[in-house]
């Protein structure tokens, strides 16, 4: 894999910081194997999908876990005991996995489920008010400014 310096970006920003380091941090986690091969749409504005081949896991087998901005989701395979098959071929891969995805500032799952073999999570970029764009009043030079009582502060 070749390494690519970001530092050009980080001289024309400020606070971008975090997001250069996830940028960093994504390329040094990134295995490449490709395991479970999975999807990540855009299905509305706010909304958003990501879904996952995990063919031969039940939803027992699969975790999903938010911890602040990182979305971690593994699968172990339950060891099948001393009646396992034998197989002649097996291409339907069961190993273990876990698979890491970094979520931008106020991304939240609001839900999993587990059909046919793909593992869908549903996710929702939820703004605070406070944080939405706001129009902000400019006044001139000849706005009356707010009278000072005796005693208190402007």
């Amino acid at each position: 894999m070749r390494s690519v310096d970001l530092t050009p970006l980080t001289r024309a920003t400020v606070g971008f910081d975090r997001m250069m380091n996830l940028l960093d941090a994504q390329t040094r986690l990134d295995n490449g194997d490709g395991y479970p091969p999975y999807n990540i749409e855009k299905t509305g504005d706010d909304d958003y999908r990501i879904t996952m081949a995990v063919a031969g896991f039940g939803e027992d087998d699969l975790d999903v876990t938010v911890k602040e901005n990182s979305l971690t989701i593994s699968g172990k395979k339950a060891d099948a005991g001393k009646n396992e098959v034998k197989y002649l071929y097996r291409g339907i891969a069961t190993r273990g996995f876990e698979r890491r995805f970094e979520l931008a500032d106020h991304i939240k799952v609001t839900g999993a489920r587990l059909e046919n073999g793909i593992l869908s999570l549903d996710l929702v970029r939820e703004v605070p008010e406070a944080m939405k764009p706001r129009s902000i009043e400019i006044s001139g030079a000849r706005a009356t400014r707010p009278k000072v009582i005796e005693g208190t502060a402007a």
